[in-house]
């Protein structure tokens, strides 16, 4: 079952409750991903009733969603320990949440056999379609990600800038490796 917050004390109280690990889903009526993107994250609950899921109507609760930076719906936040470790933005399947609650990271096998998880950090920017494709062949595969926005984020844009050389967007860093641009053979040959 989600649990609709009614405002910033209920939802200190239930981060509180639920510290260990909470998925918190920005949603806004006004919003057709939004509406889709719910309908996803009910199937999770009423899989995973132990997970607790919290979701915030953003008109109707204020500044909730300044407070964990969030600038557009739908947006999932998973915390653990009162800490943000997961912003996944659009739409996702209740599977690709199940995948995320339980642990599992896109993993690649090393020649010995041992598996090292995957940290994917998706660099984009406003308007940009090659971005939006990136983030949507990584959701379909189902490697979570973590998105930065160069365009509002001067500090990660100078960074990667120094990093890569290069301005331009998409740029995926998989374990400190960039892939510049929509490359599906270079994100598949580092993923899987």
């Amino acid at each position: 079952m989600l649990d609709w917050i009614e405002d910033e004390a209920h939802f200190e109280k239930l981060g509180n409750e639920h510290k260990e690990f909470l998925v918190l889903a920005f949603y806004g009526e006004f919003s057709e991903s939004s509406k889709r993107a719910l309908s996803e994250l009910e199937k999770f609950s009423a899989d995973n009733e132990k997970t607790e899921v919290c979701v915030v109507d953003v008109a109707r609760v204020k500044g909730l969603h300044k407070k964990f930076g969030v600038d557009k719906v739908p947006t999932v936040l998973i915390l653990q320990q009162g800490k943000i470790t997961h912003r996944i933005g659009g739409v996702q399947s209740a599977r690709f949440y199940e995948r995320i609650a339980s642990g599992a990271q896109p993993a690649r096998r090393k020649k010995d056999g041992a598996v090292t998880p995957r940290r994917v950090v998706v660099y984009s920017g406003p308007g940009c379609p090659a971005c939006a494709g990136v983030k949507s062949y990584l959701r379909r595969r189902g490697v979570p990600f973590r998105e930065i926005d160069i365009g509002k984020d001067r500090r990660a844009a100078e960074k990667l800038m120094k990093r890569s050389g290069q301005m331009a967007v998409p740029q995926v860093d998989i374990n400190g490796r960039l892939v510049v641009g929509f490359d599906r053979s270079k994100l598949d040959r580092l993923l899987f």
